[in-house]
This record gives structure tokens, C-alpha cells and sequence, in this order.
């Protein structure tokens, strides 16, 4: 607002629109009525289908776009381990219901590819993909060959493509978490899968700065991180009687920046992040996912105690490796100078095997526990 008069944004095209034609406010705009129908359809960002399969059966309750999150009082604890299917994650950054975590990534090493791994192996009842100003040639490619028939099925899919006004960019994310929101209120383990958190960020800024507002880092107005939060606590455990919503972020890292504000801010707002990077991508390995990087802040309290020892070891083992890893491929390094090394340099292959994953590929948490105790040496016995 500026004095008597209101700033107003279009959500689409304004042709055909001019000076003297009727403005109606309208509460039913700011709402939506999902239901179980919604599961295998694809909407746009105002709710509406666009996969040609005919109207959306309304739900008996409204959800706004923009809602808030339950009282943190009244909030369950994040409940068990969810079975993401993907073994690195699994295994080292073990992911409980109602947690939310970010896929910090750059272009081109593999998100997409995960993602799709993930809707179709996690163990979640629901799962809500929000594909928030996307490329228009790759949505079908993701709804087709990546997510498949089998994954749609228990979707429910939120797309608004990179031509479309800042707003349904924005608006996208919302509507993404409040299909959520209902099928969390019906009792069901809900994973949310958004890609990206930071072309919302983007939407945001956009709609900032032809408002008015001054540009901070980077060009994000101060609304940017006012909304984050809001966004973004939204997924989480529900109340009691209610199910959960799992969250599972991306953020696009500017010239794979990983200290860039949004990135930064996100990272605070999260349970924890994971780290995809381009030189294990580059080498061929995927998913690319470096999990000395990557943190799980319900781990060790997620893992499996039994197998918490190895999950240390086969850490320890990585980050000695990662540390000589210059001086191994320089020949530097003379083998025999420690046996701490030796053992880093003789398992990096078997746990890069086991790190790599294919698409196609689901490995389940008990399954990837052991697995990995058997590439490890057992422990050392004391006499």
C-alpha cells in the first residue's frame, strides 16, 4: 500500500486488461480444496489440472496457500528413520519423518536424477513434488522418464515453469506445501520434494524490487528471508493425530557458492543439508554426493546403534583419504609410511562402489547398514 492507494501484481498476462475494467476482491483465490483425487495429477500453481485428465475432485476443507505452521508447543517430535531408498543418504545423513532437509547442489550434477530416485523409492505414504520455475522441457522429461507411472501414482505434482510471472513462482511453492498440509492432516507421512527453494527465493525478489523494496545481498530484498522461514517451517511434524511432513529442499548454489545468501540462509533454517558437488560428478560417480559435507541433525540419534560404530569408521576412513588424496594421485605418498592411510587408500574403492547408486537402483536402511559393515575391516579387540 502506498497511502490510499493498493500496489497490485498480475499472476498471469494482462492482455485485454485496461484502464476501467471491474476489480473484485476474492477470498476463494487465497484457498484450495485438495483431496486423495489429487494424487497422480498435475497442477499448475493456482491449483488447477494441466495434465489433461479432467477436473479435480474439490476436498470438504480449505487450505490456504499461505498457512502457518502448527505451535511449535503442540508439535510432535520428528518420529523414525524414513527409508529413502538411496543408500548414501540412508546410511550417513539419516533423514527421520517430519524432518526437513536441503539438496544443496550446482547445475548439472545430478539433482534432478536424485530426486527422482527418491519419489520412487522412499518409504512415505504421500509424496507432493513442487517444481517451482523449471526449464518447460525438462517437466516432462522428470514426470515421464525420472518419476514414471509408478511414482506419479502416489503424487501429487505443482508445476510453474521459469516463463511464468514471478508470482505463480512463488505461488507454486505455497500451493506445494498446502496439499501437503492436507494429506498431513489426514494422518499420512507426507515427503515434499520442492525443486528449488532458490527460484522461489528468485520469484520473491522479483516481486520485491517492482514493489520497492531495496536490494541487499546479491539483489534479495529483505522479504526474501522473511519468507524463507515461513515457507519452509511448514513442513515438519504435524500435532497429535496428525502425520508428518518430510521436506526435502534444493538450493541452487551460485557458481557452486555454497555461502551464497540464500544458500546460507536456508541452511540455518533446515535439520540439515546435503552436499551434491561437481568433482565427484565429473568422475562419474552418482549420486554426487559428498557426505563429509553433508549433516544430519538428528544423527547419531537416527542411526541404527548397532551400526553406529561403522557409520564413524567408514568416515574416518573417507576424510583420511580426503585429506592425502593430492599427495596419492601426485605419487607423493609412499605406502608403508602409515598404516592409517594404507587402510584409507586400500577401502576408497569399495566405498565409492557403495556410494554409487543406479537410478534405477533401491536399497533399503537395514540392507545399506550392512553392506557397509562388510566392506569395513571388524574393529580392533583389546587383549
Amino acid at each position: 500500500f502506498e497511502g490510499e492507494h493498493a500496489l497490485l501484481m498480475p499472476f498471469a498476462a494482462l492482455e485485454g486488461v485496461r484502464r476501467g475494467c471491474r476489480a473484485v476482491v476474492s477470498a476463494v483465490a487465497g484457498q484450495v480444496r485438495p483431496s486423495p483425487g489429487w494424487l497422480g495429477r498435475v497442477v499448475n500453481a493456482m491449483g488447477q489440472p494441466t495434465d489433461g485428465k479432467g477436473d479435480l475432485p474439490p476436498g470438504l476443507s480449505p487450505y490456504p496457500f499461505r498457512n502457518a505452521p502448527p505451535p511449535a508447543h503442540a508439535r510432535q517430535r520428528v518420529g523414525a528413520p524414513l527409508d529413502l531408498g538411496v543408500r548414501a543418504l540412508n546410511t550417513f545423513t539419516t533423514c527421520c519423518r517430519g524432518q526437513r532437509m536441503g539438496i544443496f547442489a550446482g547445475s548439472g550434477v545430478g539433482k534432478s536424477v536424485l530426486l527422482s530416485m527418491l519419489a520412487r523409492n522412499v518409504k512415505a505414504d504421500v509424496i507432493v513434488i513442487g517444481l517451482v520455475g523449471e526449464r518447460g522441457r525438462e517437466v516432462q522429461e522428470f514426470l515421464q522418464d525420472d518419476l514414471g507411472e509408478t511414482g506419479l501414482a502416489r503424487s501429487a505434482v505443482v508445476v510453474a515453469t521459469s516463463d511464468e510471472p514471478a508470482l505463480m513462482r512463488r505461488q507454486a511453492a505455497y500451493l506445494t506445501l498446502a496439499i501437503a498440509e492436507y494429506f498431513r492432516d489426514e494422518g499420512r507421512d507426507v515427503l515434499v520434494l520442492m525443486d528449488s527453494v532458490t527460484r522461489f527465493a528468485m520469484a520473491q525478489r522479483e516481486i520485491g524490487l517492482s514493489a520497492g523494496e531495496p536490494p541487499t545481498a546479491k539483489g534479495y530484498t529483505p522479504t526474501v528471508f522473511t519468507e524463507l522461514p515461513r515457507l519452509l517451517e511448514r513442513a515438519g511434524p504435524g500435532t497429535e493425530g496428525q502425520g508428518t511432513i518430510t521436506g526435502l529442499f534444493t538450493v541452487l548454489v551460485d557458481g557452486d557458492d555454497h555461502n551464497e545468501p540464500v544458500a546460507d540462509a536456508v541452511r540455518g533454517i533446515l535439520d540439515g543439508h546435503i552436499v551434491m558437488e561437481r568433482a565427484i560428478a565429473e568422475r562419474g560417480r552418482y549420486p554426487a554426493i559428498n557426505v563429509l559435507k553433508s549433516v544430519s541433525r538428528t544423527m547419531p540419534r537416527s542411526a541404527d546403534p548397532a551400526y553406529l560404530p561403522a557409520i564413524m569408521q567408514a568416515r574416518q576412513v573417507m576424510a583420511t583419504y580426503a585429506d592425502m588424496e593430492e599427495l596419492i594421485r601426485l605419487g607423493a605418498y609412499r605406502p608403508g609410511s602409515s598404516a592409517e592411510v594404507d587402510e584409507a587408500i586400500r577401502l576408497h574403492g569399495p566405498l565409492e562402489a557403495f556410494l554409487a547408486q543406479a537410478k534405477e537402483e533401491a536399497t533399503g536402511l537395514a540392507e545399506g547398514y550392512q553392506r557397509l559393515e562388510k566392506i569395513l575391516p571388524p574393529p580392533a579387540t583389546e587383549n
